[in-house]
């Protein structure tokens, strides 16, 4: 799929694995979402622009890079809130925003109940961060609250993704790039990605 990377590195499927054994309680859970997340950054970053600099080592002057644009994390409520840290501990000059979304079970639609974002995007590398892509409409509307603030480079960042969220987040952004650890059968009836792991919100926190 164009625009879709999964990442198949040894130790993320390996923690993968554990996060979708149902036996996992919530604090080997949180350990193992910490670890894919933080290891899955790398692949996302990758194509991160970047600028020459002029550094001075205890010995004579060299030449380095940094990133030329800020860094935005961005969790998805509650369950993104997950990967935060551990990406954050990678990153800690980053800078962090919020976006609570709440899905309605009846109709699968999300709702906004929380937003904590910059005014202006446009010079942000963001990182958008949810554990699951299923139907992808809690995506969507993540992204048009980022749209909205004008943003222009945005990373989707997800465990697992059904085919079906990956399908309709790309009908309304085709560009946004996706990083999964994999890529899943279908959603039920009931929009759970299948196999998947379940709600990983409740067994994040354990509620």
């Amino acid at each position: 799929m164009n625009q879709v990377t999964v990442i198949e590195h040894p130790l993320i499927q390996q923690n993968l694995t554990r996060l979708r054994d149902a036996a996992t309680q919530p604090e080997e859970f949180r350990r193992a979402l910490g670890e894919v997340a933080a290891l899955m950054v790398y692949e996302a970053t990758r194509d991160f622009a970047t600028q020459r600099v002029t550094v001075r080592t205890p010995l004579e002057a060299t030449r380095g890079v940094k990133l030329r644009r800020e860094v935005l994390l961005v969790p998805v409520l509650r369950a993104g809130l997950g990967m935060l840290d551990p990406i954050l501990r990678l990153m800690p000059h980053a800078r962090v925003g919020f976006i609570g979304l709440k899905r309605n079970e009846h109709t699968l639609a999300a709702a906004t109940y929380h937003k904590s974002l910059p005014e202006d995007l446009r010079e942000f590398e963001i990182i958008l961060m949810d554990p699951m892509l299923a139907t992808g409409g809690s995506a969507v509307s993540a992204l048009d609250l980022l749209k909205e603030r004008r943003a222009k480079r945005v990373r989707l960042v997800n465990l697992l993704a059904a085919p079906e969220g990956i399908a309709f987040v790309h009908r309304h952004y085709p560009h946004v790039p996706i990083f999964t650890a994999a890529l899943d059968r279908k959603l039920n009836h009931q929009g759970y990605v299948v196999p998947g792991l379940g709600d990983a919100g409740d067994r994040l926190f354990g509620v």
